[in-house]
């Protein structure tokens, strides 16, 4: 019996030695294949690979769409002061191709504010022109990162057009063209690949600035939840099948307000700043937007987060704001405003940015994606949607309406006048200039729209074109087990939540669909405010009077968000109704934004000559800067693929100069100053780098000027070049060891 015993484990143990032996193998060939294997997949602790899943083919590209820096209002803050005067970043866009062989989706994320219905439209059609029905509504999403400083003029609708000088087609066209042009990139140079998703949190970065309204929502609710803003960051990574990095793509949710409505420079603030950062790790010695790794960082759902994690305080008095109103007693809203965490904004940017890239980047286990692709999309007219609750009980949208507390702006950026958050009545005095200038809200509106004083009852107002879009997209497109909604607006922590419960409980209810991640998109295909929670809409801070279709909104999204992932899950997509197309107004498009005027210069100068010399000597860490005489950026036109500045380094050994930096690199600024008498001046900033080696410098400025010839504008190029400077790693050097300047051209 002891012998048998003997002889049984004696054969146990051959079989667990060989099993031992055969694992040692197989991890010792991975290893040396991913050790020896040219990547960038050092940076991520495992994959997680299914050999049976065959590739994507996949395309990303990125291409500028920055547009004038000049003059243009900048869109988000609706500040009529704020007008662009300069570049501190510029702004790309940045396109994903995805295709499974039978079907293919485009997921774009751009440097602006939020994609309005005119610019999805406009996009579609210049892609319909080059490629047919390949890329179309239903399979193409757009969305905007929401920094608030990029130009605007690209909306259609008469209150986007009031607050932004009109419809400008200066700003629309780099806009279309960088998009189109980005989708074309990613088209060119697809290839066979492999994504890879993972999934975490963020903290230190985001603040709830409506924590009042959050509170509203049912306290079961949020006790399931450890924040009243979702720190989740979504990361989907694209390879080549040799593993080399291709692009990524990364979700979250906190609004790109880091850069403040005193900003007058173009940005793309601290999603873009994240892209930086990341596509210089991948494109080692590429200028920004250069290099074939593309990383874009999008919106989600943001309506009530803020980056800005100090909190509001009053600026006047360093006091705290009102919790309930966010006002201060001497002041109004316009003294309560949220800051930091840096010491400016400039500093704020860069720590929010940098912290959504180091979360990107980070060592992850990544999960392969697999499965096939699709997408659903429909037009649906949001001022009539019906939704049954229960078996006695109905609830409808509204026509768009605009409450009192929508005057009142956020802690981001309060408003001028008198309104505050939290408004539940209405304000005689308001009122009766609303009425008198525009005409009162029809009773059945203001029903509708209860509890919502009304300020601006935008769906009965229709001169010269329509206020608010009645038509808007609802889409979602999936990526084997990732789906992505994109949505309309500015949902905020809760609506998110919920949206994304509904379209995973859908998208489950098949055994297709197991284990999804659902990520929002915000700020896609057409702008149409927030998108609050019903119990957030009671209490009518900002995010509650600026959701236009009234109360019942989110339901109405949930209904349709859950009748495409049904479409989606149940694959027939085909038989879903396509909704009432929007429309694409040619006439009524105003424009209040009159030509550049004539650029002139002082007594014996030229254009580009150096007003500020720069300084013989610098270190790193300093700041350089030079001031030339400028003409009017808005006379350089399309200004994709150009630079209004360099910074130059004299290399020794070709005996060349080469650019380091430009204006879309997150060390230079470039100011532009409306001078007097049609004399423009531009101060050109370099902050100087602690790794900059040490060397000659000059930094050099680009542009354009008008002058009139016999009575008729001509516009002409201009350059200009600073002294070359040296910089040190230090100031005590003796004399004779700096080097001689003799290279000047």
């Amino acid at each position: 019996m002891a012998g048998k015993r003997c002889s049984r484990l004696s054969a146990l143990q051959v079989a667990l030695i060989v099993l031992l032996i055969i694992l040692t193998v197989v991890c010792v060939s991975l290893i040396v294949v991913f050790v020896t294997r040219k990547t960038d997949t050092e940076s991520y602790k495992c994959f997680v690979f299914l050999p049976d899943q065959g590739p994507y083919l996949i395309g990303v590209g990125r291409a500028d769409c920055t547009g004038p820096p000049a003059e243009i209002p900048l869109m988000g803050y609706a500040n009529p002061q704020q007008t662009a005067a300069g570049i501190h970043t510029r702004l790309f866009s940045r396109a994903f191709i995805i295709d499974d062989g039978s079907r293919r989706v485009v997921f774009v994320t751009a440097d602006v504010g939020m994609i309005s219905q005119r610019l999805r439209l406009e996009v579609l059609q210049a892609l319909k022109e080059k490629y047919g029905d390949l890329y179309r509504q239903d399979n193409v999403v757009l969305s905007g990162t929401h920094t608030h400083c990029g130009p605007a003029g690209y909306f259609q609708y008469t209150l986007f057009m009031l607050t932004s000088k009109g419809y400008i087609k200066a700003s629309m066209e780099p806009l279309v063209n960088g998009i189109v042009k980005s989708i074309d990139i990613a088209h060119s140079n697809m290839k066979q690949g492999r994504i890879y998703r993972h999934r975490g949190e963020l903290g230190d970065s985001s603040l709830n600035r409506s924590p009042h309204s959050y509170l509203n929502n049912p306290e079961k609710e949020r006790q399931r939840y450890k924040s009243n803003t979702d720190k989740q960051v979504l990361v989907l990574k694209f390879t080549d099948l040799d593993g080399n990095g291709m692009g990524m793509i990364s979700w979250f949710a906190v609004h790109a307000v880091s850069m403040n409505y005193t900003n007058r420079m173009v940005s793309s603030d601290n999603m873009g700043y994240a892209s930086y950062l990341l596509e210089k790790d991948k494109n080692p010695g590429e200028l920004p937007g250069q290099g074939s790794f593309v990383a874009g960082f999008s919106s989600s759902n943001l309506g009530d987060v803020t980056p800005n994690t100090r909190g509001p305080y009053c600026v006047n008095t360093g006091l705290p704001c009102d919790y309930l109103n966010s006002s201060c007693p001497v002041g109004g809203t316009k003294m309560c405003q949220a800051f930091g965490p840096g010491d400016d904004m400039f500093d704020s940017t860069r720590i929010i940015g940098h912290n959504i890239y180091l979360k990107a980047k980070r060592k992850y286990v990544l999960y392969i994606i697999t499965g096939p692709i699709q997408s659903a999309h429909q037009w649906v007219n949001m001022t009539d949607v019906t939704v049954k609750i229960n078996d006695t009980h109905t609830v409808s949208t509204c026509k768009p309406a605009l409450g009192h507390s929508f005057g009142a702006g956020t802690i981001d950026g309060g408003g001028d006048l008198n309104f505050t958050q939290g408004a539940v009545e209405g304000d005689p005095f308001w009122d009766g200039i609303r009425d008198t200038l525009l005409g009162p809200p029809s009773n059945q509106t203001k029903e509708c729209h209860h509890p919502k004083p009304i300020l601006l009852s935008t769906g009965e107002m229709n001169w010269p074109l329509p206020w608010h879009p009645q038509i808007v997209d609802v889409q979602i497109i999936t990526i084997g087990s990732v789906a992505v909604i994109a949505v309309p607006g500015e949902m905020t922590t809760m609506s998110g939540r919920r949206l994304r419960e509904a379209v995973k409980e859908e998208l489950e209810s098949v055994d297709t669909f197991s284990n999804t991640e659902v990520v929002i998109a915000g700020l896609s295909n057409v702008y149409t405010h927030y998108i609050t929670t019903y119990e957030e809409y009671q209490v009518q801070r900002y995010e509650g009077a600026s959701t236009i279709y009234g109360p019942h909104t989110l339901t109405a999204y949930l209904s349709k968000y859950r009748e495409l992932a049904k479409a989606i899950a149940q694959d027939r997509v085909s038989e879903l109704p396509v909704g009432p197309e929007p429309p694409f107004f040619t006439k009524n498009l105003f424009n209040l934004m009159g030509a550049a005027a004539v650029d002139r210069k002082p007594i014996n100068t030229s254009f580009g000559d150096v007003l500020e010399q720069v300084l013989p000597l610098y270190r790193q860490g300093d700041v350089v800067s030079v001031t030339f005489v400028a003409g009017n950026p808005r006379h350089s036109g399309d200004i994709s693929d150009k630079t209004f500045v360099t910074v130059e380094i004299y290399e020794n050994r070709t005996e060349t100069w080469k650019v380091v930096y430009n204006d879309a690199s997150w060390e230079t600024r470039f100011h532009w100053l409306k001078g007097p008498g049609r004399q423009n001046n531009a101060t050109v900033e370099w902050h100087i780098p602690p790794s900059a080696p040490v060397g000659s410098y000059r930094i050099r400025h680009f542009g354009h000027y008008k002058e009139l010839k016999d009575l008729r504008p001509i516009i002409k190029p201009y350059e200009g070049s600073s002294d070359v400077f040296t910089v040190m790693s230090s100031y005590y050097y003796h004399s004779q060891n700096l080097p001689v300047h003799d290279h000047n051209s």
